[in-house]
């Protein structure tokens, strides 16, 4: 494993020297009292995954004394006000990294700032860095310290332990309820500056497997990835309304040996490890153990995952990094998208400019499964939207569409209707391919289009 870390000062290290009790104790406060060592001017950078929530409350508490605090969100999970008052901009300017639910209005109108997340590059001052390096301020959520001083950081890490060793100041909301992994998932206590304690609730504690059941293309479409995974592949399963079901709907249950490097985990994956599907044997690098940078499901899944050897989590840029991706033979990579045109171009992110999500981890999983011996790329697209009223396979993207997957990068797209392969095809042999995987209703009017544009009149 690798430090793509560069130019970075590191301010902080762990003192083992230290009487880590004692310092735990000595800073040990109020979040109220935390916060207030935030000035005007500064900037603030919220962990990535969940947001300490007391911290989050006592900043947004301030507001009126502040001013001109930029706020950086990488993954909005918890409102704390400044998303829907477009009046808060002079005291929180604030910036998002990934685009969910509560932040979709104050985007677009406008207070809100969206960032592409670029974790596939190497952090470094002079080519621009990753915001939450170097922050003036750094707030995260951690377990209470263990016997030897180590906070964890729950079920995620993400960017955490660069974040933690080059903030200028560290606020640590401790949560009791918080999980254990292994990988590199901790933190000293002497690295954090202020302590606060908050039993808030994790989600997943009360987030126990759905009832409801996948509807029927989802299982249309489980049965074609089955048939392209073969016993003794690594996957990795993307976020998605249809990708997060495959562990829970069969795809894999019939495979042997197979391994597991991913951003993060889906509901069901753990019932594959128990039962002897994953077993990681045959992994190129990292035998024996599943990998990713967040634990997530259901807290059937998440009480699996807590203190399990088999299960590492490390950091996002070793992660979603094509390279380490490559690494793997034999891993097969399989994202979902919102829309792709005739000649295979994708996004996961926009349709238009509507912003729905951010490109994720997709982007990385996609290169380095193009780039690896023996790997393959799978794109899910649903033949249509959700109401059956349009297709998501076009002539051409919406105009101003974010391309998440260009077409260079497409590889195996699968819908309900059947599997396109279209690496190394021409643009008319990939409009035909993708043409028969689209819904029947809208198949004679993208051929139309394709012939309008792709063959000679």
């Amino acid at each position: 494993m690798f430090t793509r870390l560069r130019d970075i000062p590191i301010t902080r290290r762990a003192d083992y020297t230290k009487d880590w009790q004692q310092h735990y104790q000595s800073r040990l406060v109020t979040p109220e009292e935390s916060v207030s060592h935030v000035k005007s001017g500064d900037h603030v950078a919220f962990c990535r995954g969940r947001e300490p929530q007391a911290l989050g409350l006592a900043l947004a508490a301030r507001r009126g004394e502040l001013k001109n605090v930029r706020v950086t969100v990488p993954q909005p999970g918890r409102d704390f006000g400044w998303y829907d008052n477009a009046d808060w901009g002079e005291s929180f300017t604030v910036e998002i990294g990934y685009v969910s639910a509560i932040a979709r209005a104050g985007l677009s109108e406008g207070f809100i700032t969206y960032r592409a997340n670029t974790d596939i590059s190497e952090s470094t001052p002079d080519l621009g860095k990753n915001p939450s390096y170097g922050a003036d301020v750094y707030l995260v959520e951690v377990s209470p310290p263990d016997e030897h001083g180590f906070c964890s950081f729950g079920a995620s890490v993400w960017d955490k332990p660069t974040a933690v060793r080059t903030a200028k100041l560290v606020m640590a909301e401790v949560n009791p309820r918080m999980i254990r992994t292994h990988g590199e998932n901790y933190v000293h206590v002497t690295e954090i500056d202020y302590f606060n304690e908050n039993p808030a609730p994790t989600g997943w504690e009360i987030a126990s497997a759905p009832k409801t059941e996948a509807p029927a293309f989802v299982h249309q479409i489980a049965e074609h990835v089955s048939k392209l995974i073969n016993h003794r592949d690594t996957i990795q399963i993307g976020a998605g309304g249809v990708t997060e079901w495959l562990p829970r709907v069969g795809t894999y249950d019939n495979h042997l040996d197979l391994g597991l490097f991913t951003e993060i985990t889906p509901r069901g994956l753990t019932k594959l490890v128990a039962g002897g599907v994953i077993t990681n044997k045959y992994k190129s690098i990292h035998q024996g153990k599943c990998v990713s940078t967040a634990a997530g499901g259901s807290r059937e899944d998440v009480t699996f995952i807590d203190g399990n050897p088999i299960f590492e989590l490390y950091n996002v840029d070793y992660i979603l990094n094509p390279l380490t991706v490559a690494a793997h033979e034999n891993i097969v990579t399989c994202n979902q998208a919102l829309a792709m045109d005739l000649t295979g171009q994708s996004t996961c992110e926009t349709i238009g400019t509507l912003q729905y999500s951010g490109p994720g981890g997709q982007p990385a999983m996609v290169m380095g499964a193009m780039l690896g011996r023996g790997s393959r790329s799978i794109i899910i697209v649903p033949s249509t939207t959700n109401d059956g009223k349009q297709s998501r396979i076009v002539p051409m993207l919406p105009s101003g569409t974010s391309v998440s997957g260009p077409r260079y990068l497409a590889d195996i797209v699968v819908s309900e209707y059947g599997v396109a392969h279209l690496r190394w095809k021409t643009l008319r042999e990939r409009a035909t391919e993708l043409i028969k995987i689209a819904h029947p209703d809208f198949r004679a009017e993208l051929e139309r289009d394709a012939r309008s544009r792709l063959w000679p009149s």
